[in-house]
C-alpha cells in the first residue's frame, strides 16, 4: 500500500470528510446476513438526512429479506483508498409508509420515485451507531469517528 504523502488527519477533520461524503456520494455497499444463508451484499443508490441513511430496494429483494431476519447491517462507500464504513440497525418501511420527507428526498436526489413503481420497494433506514474513516495505513490508528450513535472529536 502506497503511504508516502499521507497526512494523518484529526478526528474533527475525518468526521467533518465523512459527513460531506454521505452528502455527495450517490453509491453505497450495503451488506446484509440471513442466520440460514450468510451474508449478502450489493450496491445501491443512498440518502444521508443528517442523522440516518436511506437506501431503497425491491420488496422482495434478499436485502429486504435478510433485514427483516437480522437488521443488523454495514454500509461502506465505494471508495478502497478513502475508507468510510457505518455499522447500524435497520428499519423497514414499505414504500407506501414511509415518511414523506424522505421519500421526496430520495426522489429529489435521484429523480426516481419507488412509490410510482407498481412493484413494491422497501425504504431502509440505518441509523449509524459507528462509523470508521482512514486514508491508508497511517490513519488505521484512531479510525473509528462515532461510537454508541455519537461522533467524537
Amino acid at each position: 500500500m502506497e503511504t508516502t504523502g499521507i497526512v494523518r488527519r484529526r478526528t474533527a477533520e475525518r468526521v467533518r470528510d465523512a459527513l460531506g461524503r454521505l452528502v455527495t456520494e450517490r453509491d453505497v455497499w450495503v451488506s446484509t446476513a440471513h442466520p440460514d444463508h450468510g451474508p449478502h451484499q450489493v450496491p445501491l443508490w443512498f440518502l444521508w438526512d443528517g442523522r440516518a441513511v436511506w437506501v431503497c430496494t425491491s420488496a422482495s429483494s434478499v436485502t429486504a429479506r435478510n433485514v427483516g431476519k437480522e437488521p443488523r447491517v454495514r454500509l461502506a462507500l465505494p471508495d478502497t483508498f478513502d475508507v468510510v464504513l457505518l455499522q447500524g440497525e435497520a428499519d423497514c418501511f414499505p414504500d407506501q409508509e414511509v415518511t414523506g420527507d424522505a421519500a421526496d428526498a430520495f426522489a429529489d436526489k435521484f429523480g426516481w420515485d419507488p412509490r410510482e413503481e407498481a412493484d413494491a420497494f422497501l425504504y431502509i433506514r440505518v441509523t449509524p451507531r459507528t462509523v470508521r474513516a482512514w486514508r491508508g495505513e497511517p490513519e488505521l490508528r484512531g479510525r473509528v469517528i462515532m461510537r454508541d450513535g455519537m461522533w467524537l472529536e
